[in-house]
């Protein structure tokens, strides 16, 4: 709590250029609602709600498949052995990775140029289409390990019950496993959401300043901006981002409450 006390008070501190006194206002605060900041924040939401909802999407397929495969426990410690090692392989590590492998002069980029004359089809790992997919490959793993107990809390019983009353499968999943599932996969896409909005260094090192982020923009405030005072809209911008991760953690843990109970 100290870090989010010392943003609520030094985002409403200025700092006048020419006495250096300061005073309290709300300029930084009203500041970040336009302009360049804004559109931070809305690439920031674009980019957090779109590979959320893709990597939830991916990742319970994933899980259902494995939970489903014939040989499912060397399967499923071997998916959930790789999925803890991937969800936490971010940063610039991460990003290195992609720009060697298809990059503009990455390995599979110049195998596909050099060997077969095809190109990526104008798709550019340096622009917010290519930086969703780089964060695809934590989310989707992070995914995986979040709803993988949840499947496996579907009881067999239930839909041996529901096949005796003569349910369709469909009939089972809109009234059974659908309204089981729905809570924890939609707390998994919050957060999904939540890891993707307030990821940084990847971004960082992938595109800079190229993608409006409100993650880089921040740093740019913090960093890179020489104006007396200024460094007060950081950290307006950074209690924006704790003020909106806070609301999507609060429906988590409500949601995570409800699906508790639903599996208790």
């Amino acid at each position: 709590m100290l870090p989010i006390g010392v943003l609520a008070v030094e985002a409403f501190r200025a700092t006048d250029p020419v006495t250096f006194a300061e005073t309290w206002s709300t300029d930084s605060v009203a500041a970040i609602t336009e302009g360049p900041y804004r559109r931070a924040y809305v690439g920031s939401l674009q980019l957090s709600g779109i590979t959320a909802l893709l990597g939830a999407v991916l990742g319970l397929a994933l899980a259902v498949a494995i939970l489903r495969a014939r040989r499912s426990r060397l399967l499923r410690r071997l998916v959930l052995t790789a999925s803890g090692v991937l969800a936490n392989f971010g940063g610039i590590p991460l990003a290195f990775a992609f720009i060697a492998t298809i990059g503009n002069l990455g390995v599979v980029t110049a195998l596909l140029r050099d060997t077969l004359g095809l190109g990526l089809g104008g798709f550019s790992l340096y622009s917010m289409t290519g930086l969703g997919l780089v964060y695809l490959y934590f989310l989707i793993p992070l995914m995986v390990l979040t709803i993988v107990p949840a499947l496996e809390a579907l009881r067999s019983q239930w839909r041996e019950a529901a096949d005796n009353l003569g349910a369709s499968g469909w009939q089972y999943w809109r009234h059974v496993g659908g309204p089981v599932l729905a809570p924890p996969v939609l707390g998994a896409t919050m957060l999904l959401f939540a890891s993707a909005f307030a990821a940084y260094a990847t971004a960082a090192a992938l595109v800079g300043s190229s993608v409006p982020l409100v993650t880089l923009q921040i740093a740019n405030s913090l960093s890179g901006d020489v104006v007396v005072g200024s460094e007060s809209r950081g950290k307006a911008l950074a209690l924006g981002m704790v003020v909106l991760i806070g609301l999507v953690m609060i429906f988590y843990a409500w949601v995570q409450r409800r699906t508790q109970r639903w599996l208790a």
